[in-house]
């Protein structure tokens, strides 16, 4: 489960607790020692509290610590953080907690098993059932020294999906149409030109003459013909592909969230209302 530090969770958690900072306070002991000081409190995805970070005093050379909520018990008129039964060799043994680390079930576990009572180590918890209530003498809040107040706040939450909107075919059909093209070819024909001599005649010999029927003179006549025919090629590639493109979308809703209302009754002797102190949670 998640945890998250005190002024991440809420900004104005000052207001939960009638404008004191549960950050200024000290950790005492029943006794009266003093142990070290308050410096952040976590909390879980509901705003309930879990645990209390403790830097300790120069006696456990000011590691840092965390307390479970249920074993303190808060005064403010004090200004003060009592805890029951806390001893050197538990924060001792206790893991450091950093601000800079991420709280996880297994390192909330080292926390657990030092402060657990004797019956109770021998337990065994598995981190895909565990919840808090199974250590409830570790983080129940009473009545006495607590107050178990959340507030609520409506924040928006994001998400996507992919809808389908369009959809682009691509296809091919035939469109005919009458091409024309001109080929220059080349036709032989006969041309037969009769010459009547000019000037004096001139005279053949009889003997050199010689009449006869049927001479025929025949002449070959060819011409170019034009041979047309198809030929495909590609004229043109068309890829069809699909790219993503980046786009932001703005939106904006109305939330609400909760703030504290202090109402005092009786006569506490003070001059603003909201100047009481707290003693609770």
């Amino acid at each position: 489960m998640a945890l998250y530090k005190l002024a991440d969770f809420d900004p104005n958690y000052k207001e939960v607790f009638g404008g004191e900072d549960i950050k200024e306070m000290s950790l005492y002991t029943q006794g009266g020692d003093k142990i070290g000081s308050v410096s952040d409190a976590l909390v879980d995805h509901d705003g309930r509290f879990r645990y209390l970070v403790i830097a300790t005093g120069a006696m456990f050379f000011g590691k840092k610590i965390l307390l479970p909520i249920g074993l303190s018990r808060l005064d403010y008129n004090q200004k003060r953080v009592y805890v029951d039964g806390l001893n050197k060799e538990q924060v001792e043994n206790l893991p450091e907690y950093d601000d800079s680390m991420t709280v996880d079930y297994d390192y909330e576990e080292k926390v657990r098993g030092a402060y657990r009572a004797p019956e109770a180590k021998n337990v065994a918890h598995q981190p895909d059932n565990y919840n808090y209530q199974k250590d409830s003498s570790l983080y129940d809040l009473n009545d006495r020294d607590h107050s178990n107040i959340k507030l609520y706040e409506e924040r928006l939450v994001t998400s996507k999906s992919r809808v389908k909107t369009g959809e682009v075919s691509v296809g091919k059909h035939i469109e005919t149409e009458t091409a024309r093209v001109s080929v220059p070819v080349e036709k032989e024909r006969v041309v037969i030109e009769r010459v009547t001599p000019t000037g004096e005649a001139a005279v053949v010999d009889p003997d050199m003459v010689n009449f006869a029927e049927g001479e025929v003179a025949r002449v070959e006549l060819y011409e170019e013909q034009a041979e047309i025919h198809k030929e495909a090629y590609v004229r043109e590639e068309v890829r069809v592909k699909k790219v993503v493109e980046q786009d932001t979308v703005e939106a904006q809703e109305t939330i609400r969230r909760e703030e504290l209302d202090i109402d005092t009754q009786g006569d506490l002797r003070v001059n603003d209302p909201s100047s009481v102190k707290n003693d609770r949670i």
